[in-house]
């Protein structure tokens, strides 16, 4: 799922059900760490983050990851 679906599933399961226990920014700032956290793993454990850091700047490597994981 994308980035861009997950917000949006979000949005929508909140206009639905009102009564949830946590708000849409919590959910919204949970998607938002799990996709900086898989980013980060990503970089280090995929790509021997310095050799990739060396190689490409972060903006690319964003989209490298975003591609790879179909985000």
């Amino acid at each position: 799922m994308t980035l861009k679906e997950k917000f949006e599933t979000t949005m929508v399961s909140f206009l639905i059900d009102k009564n949830q226990d946590k708000t849409m920014l919590d959910h919204f700032d949970k998607i938002a760490d799990e996709f900086a956290i898989g980013f980060a793993e990503w970089i280090v454990v995929a790509y021997n983050g310095k050799r990739m850091l060396e190689t490409y700047n972060v903006a690319e490597l964003l989209e490298i990851y975003k591609k790879e994981k179909q985000l």
